[in-house]
């Protein structure tokens, strides 16, 4: 299992609704394990910026630095939950 990395910042909705996916699928017997690593791009900009040149907006999934997943203005909940699962599940690959 792929540890999964995730850009923030602090105030985010599309944030908060990305880390309220996570915690409902965690839930979920399958994506229980799957490790989420939150870097707070202003808090932490030193742990973003090896991402820094392959996103814009936030919250942005990595799997050993390979983007899955950027949120775009707009984005409703459900398509931020379909995302994450996504990525969840190319965690899980081996």
């Amino acid at each position: 299992m792929k540890k999964v990395i995730m850009i923030k910042i602090p105030g985010c909705p599309y944030c908060a609704n990305a880390r309220k996916a996570i915690s409902f699928l965690k839930e979920e017997e399958r994506y229980r394990d799957v490790e989420v690593e939150e870097i707070d791009e202003t808090t932490q900009p030193e742990l973003a910026a090896p991402y820094g040149k392959d996103y814009y907006y936030v919250p942005s999934l990595f799997i050993g630095g390979k983007k899955y997943f950027e949120a775009k203005p707009g984005m409703d909940y459900d398509t931020i939950e379909k995302a994450v699962k996504d990525v969840f599940e190319e965690a899980l690959k081996a």
